[in-house]
């Protein structure tokens, strides 16, 4: 061979390789996200998932990147072989995972770090043996500067990729093991460019194919496998299950009861949705009969905005919610729209996708009526929603004499955090009368009316409802002992104590 020749052929190999740590730093960040998402929409949608899941897969890619210095000989076959190994068990994982979850087959936490250290180990390996294999090509300095660049360059991609195309529309499952394919692409890419120093690339390549094809079966295969997990996971038929750029949304059904879960957490039950919506809305609207416009923050479901409608003096009902997958869906769906009565088919209503507090920003005009009906405050990215600084600007755009509702969890499971939802209302300036109602799906709810003048409960609710009258609205605004006021800090925008006390009450509510 030529000198010429030679060097093409060695710029060929250095290319060929830098283009696999693309790939495979794509890989490995997938599977990170995946694992973070996945025990999120499993455990709860909590900034714990993601931290410990992110500390425990670096650590364990220290831990392969430790281990990689015991790989001495046919450095070439072993990354092959890791690859190989990366692609089936990387793939495979959220399926797993999903049935282990699915069918309670053990504790779900130690079999989710387990499959996350041995993925982040198996990739901790990779990269160090690609840059010994590169070192004969390229100095020290261009071997660290090239190798972590195009490292860096394919967790970027991956992580645009990730919210914005693969979660919604692949799923975790799929997604999993598309990663996996790609990692087994990359091991037979190896094959064929190393194939005259391998001892017996025919083997290795057979390998390969082997587990591309089981990985390419599990991909086709893989919405019968998420239909079949779900199936178990929730005792009801499943309706619809569609991952969203924020949330895993599930809607069950099982005789007359439908059931909606977002991020495996229940948000209504049909059979006794009616109780909480109404306690919601009527307490703080039936005494204000020249409201006219109404606000709703969260409420994607319509529920809420199906008994805003019921008042006739109501001329706008504005919704803002996050996720246009939820709108879209009580929009369309004929069972849902019943359930909400055609709420977003309603020329009175008006629904924005948008984030809450950036809406509220730059939003113009006044609400004679707010409802705020947002997830319970799992995470820093919900409890944001519940801070001081949030509920200030909120009462900016209430009119004069206007409301706002909030859904504050329960004062029975969560007290503290309950109270503190309270306090937080309280020093934004607002005067608040928390009360409370029955919901059998949740137990004792809590709700919090505020605003800028004392509240005291109307004569009447002038329209038709199931639960709440007149005559026991008094007693919501009345707490037993076990459910009274307890000593509470507001939850501040740079703190969100919320978040932590209502995690550790919860923790402690479904022991």
């Amino acid at each position: 061979m030529t000198t010429t020749a030679a060097n093409t052929s060695a710029r060929g190999t250095r290319q060929a390789l830098l283009v696999s740590v693309f790939l495979i730093a794509s890989c490995g960040l997938a599977y990170e996200l995946v694992a973070g998402a996945l025990s999120s929409y499993l455990l709860g949608d909590s900034v714990t998932q993601f931290s410990t899941i992110i500390g425990t897969y670096l650590f364990a890619m220290g831990v392969g990147s430790w281990l990689s210095r015991y790989v001495t000989r046919a450095l070439i076959t072993r990354f092959v072989q890791i690859e190989l190994v990366i692609g089936l068990v990387g793939g495979f994982a959220p399926a797993l995972l999903f049935v282990c979850f699915a069918l309670d087959l053990g504790p779900f936490r130690p079999l989710l770090y387990a499959a996350v250290f041995v993925v982040g180990t198996l990739v901790g390996l990779e990269i160090p043996l690609v840059m010994r294999i590169l070192k004969s090509e390229l100095s020290l300095a261009d071997l660290v500067s090239q190798v972590l660049t195009v490292d860096y360059l394919g967790a970027l991609a991956v992580s645009l990729a990730f919210p914005l195309f693969l979660a919604p529309h692949l799923g975790l499952v799929r997604t999993g093991l598309l990663f996996g394919l790609l990692n087994a692409a990359v091991a037979l890419w190896a094959i064929r460019v190393f194939r005259d120093p391998l001892g017996n690339p025919r083997a290795l390549a057979l390998q390969g194919i082997a587990t591309l094809m089981v990985l390419v079966a599990g991909f086709v295969g893989a919405e019968r496998l998420s239909t079949w997990s779900e199936a178990h996971m929730y005792a009801d038929e499943v309706l619809h299950a569609q991952s969203t750029p924020y949330q895993r949304i599930v809607v069950t059904r099982w005789r007359d009861d439908i059931r909606l879960f977002l991020n495996n957490n229940l948000q209504f039950s049909s059979r006794d949705e009616y109780r909480y919506h109404e306690a919601l809305v009527h307490p703080g609207l039936a005494g204000l009969p020249a409201a006219r416009r109404v606000l709703v923050l969260g409420g994607g479901d319509g529920l809420a905005v199906r008994e805003i409608l019921k008042y006739p003096q109501v001329a706008q009902v504005t919704l803002i919610d996050l996720d246009p997958a939820m709108t879209t869906l009580f929009r369309d769906a004929p069972m849902l729209r019943k359930l909400n009565e055609d709420a977003f088919h309603s020329p009175r209503v008006h629904v924005t996708n948008a984030d809450a507090g950036r809406w509220l920003e730059t939003a113009e005009g006044l609400y004679d009526f707010i409802v705020v009906d947002f997830p319970d405050p799992s995470n820093f990215s919900v409890g944001k929603l519940y801070s001081t600084s949030f509920y200030r600007l909120l009462a900016r755009r209430l009119a004069p004499g206007g409301r706002m509702v909030v859904q504050a969890t329960s004062p029975f499971y969560a007290r503290r955090a309950y109270w503190t939802i309270v306090a937080t209302l309280e020093a934004a300036g607002l005067q608040t009368a928390p009360y409370h109602a029955l919901v059998p799906s949740f137990g004792e709810w809590g709700y919090v009316l505020a605003a800028r003048e004392a509240y005291s409960p109307p004569p009447a609710i002038p329209i038709p409802t199931r639960f709440l009258q007149a005559a026991n609205l008094p007693t919501l605004f009345d707490f037993p002992a076990d459910m009274s006021r307890v000593p509470a800090e507001p939850n501040r925008l740079d703190s969100q104590n919320l978040v932590r006390i209502f995690e550790e009450e919860w923790k402690h509510a479904i022991r």
